[in-house]
């Protein structure tokens, strides 16, 4: 899903070279097309022919001319921060394209501090919202997978994205420049990922999950900066479960293909319509820039990662039973507490919610 960055709407903070950066007041009486000539001038000037940018930028030309510059990032680094901020900077893109979807965008808009205080804290809250949002097996995963981005924020007090806040404020200081989520929408990434596995592997891969205590410093991440660490860290967890390594890396890496050729369509010149080519920053984890790479000059076919089986017989006989259990658990309590307290809990929204989904369906006439 696309989201432009509209300037007016969002809080952009100073760059550390006002005189240079940050846009400027036009002169008054100016009229809207005039306005639009003169900072499009602007941008073109400020726009480098040959920038000197970080190792981490990679160069992709579209068959239009239009160009791409990719810049590889590690999800907890400053170092990252910088990379896109000069990136950004130096080419003064029409569009800056981000690894996120419309489920993780919030992370934009969101201060550290809070950030931070929420990738820590795994709660019940969210537990029910990922399960709710994705399915049983699909919001644990997701839950899991939380606790790994958990783990490293607690080991590193950092929180994760700052790559993406930076490219998102820096975007702001770009007359024209739009903001473009490139992501696949997670609910489907986990949702084809539990379907990959067997049942003995998702308990395998949520045990190992479940265990991560390996402790992490901010040299380890800097040193990940050729190969992003959460995605490192899951790869080492997952290397033995090559289905799952499909779906969360090499399918997202044809998904990011396909928006950032998509933004790096020709663009109109505000004076008289002209197509020009465009300039594009994609800013994506290290772990998808070799992808990226592989599939940009292919044809893709994004149907085909973006659909989502139903659910099978015998996932359906699972859940069940799992909620069978539960119930039989709770049930057992209410006997052991005494009446009172079960007709109590029996009464909650969510327990009676609980029991209309394992309830049998009614009798038609026909079945008498």
């Amino acid at each position: 899903m696309d989201q432009d960055n509209n300037s007016e709407d969002e809080s952009v903070g100073p760059s550390e070279d006002p005189s240079e950066d940050e846009l400027p007041s036009l002169p008054p009486g100016l009229s809207d097309g005039e306005a639009m000539e003169l900072l499009w001038q602007l941008r073109s000037q400020r726009r480098q022919a040959s920038p000197e940018l970080p190792e981490t930028v990679s160069v992709l030309t579209a068959p239009d001319g239009s160009l791409l510059y990719l810049v590889g990032t590690a999800h907890f680094s400053d170092s990252s921060k910088q990379d896109v901020a000069m990136t950004i900077r130096a080419v003064q893109p029409d569009v800056v394209v981000v690894e996120l979807c419309q489920y993780r965008v919030s992370m934009l808009k969101m201060d550290e501090a809070t950030l931070l205080r929420e990738a820590k804290d795994i709660n019940l809250d969210k537990v029910q919202q990922a399960i709710k949002q994705n399915g049983l097996m699909s919001g644990l995963m997701q839950i899991l997978l939380l606790k790994v981005s958990a783990h490293i924020t607690e080991q590193l007090g950092m929180a994760p994205g700052g790559e993406f806040r930076e490219a998102f404020k820096e975007a702001g200081q770009v007359p024209f420049c739009k903001f473009h989520l490139g992501d696949r929408p997670i609910p489907v990434t986990f949702k084809r990922a539990i379907a990959a596995l067997s049942l003995w592997q998702k308990a395998r891969l949520a045990w190992g999950l479940c265990f991560l205590s390996d402790p992490i410093s901010k040299e380890d991440v800097e040193k990940c900066k050729q190969k992003d660490l959460l995605e490192q860290t899951m790869s080492e967890m997952i290397g033995e479960f090559p289905a799952l390594h499909q779906t969360i890396v090499a399918e997202r890496d044809i998904y990011l293909t396909h928006t950032l050729r998509q933004a790096t369509r020709c663009v109109e010149t505000p004076s008289n319509a002209q197509k020009v080519p465009a300039v594009v920053v994609g800013v994506v984890g290290m772990g998808h820039v070799p992808g990226i790479e592989r599939n940009w000059e292919k044809q893709l076919n994004i149907t085909e990662i973006m659909s989502v089986a139903p659910p099978s017989r015998f996932g359906w006989v699972l859940r069940t039973v799992i909620k069978g259990v539960v119930m039989g658990m709770l049930g057992y309590a209410c006997y052991r507490a005494g009446g009172s307290l079960g007709r109590t809990v029996l009464s909650l929204p969510a327990v009676e919610s609980l029991l209309e989904t394992i309830r049998p369906p009614p009798l038609s006439p026909h079945d008498l």
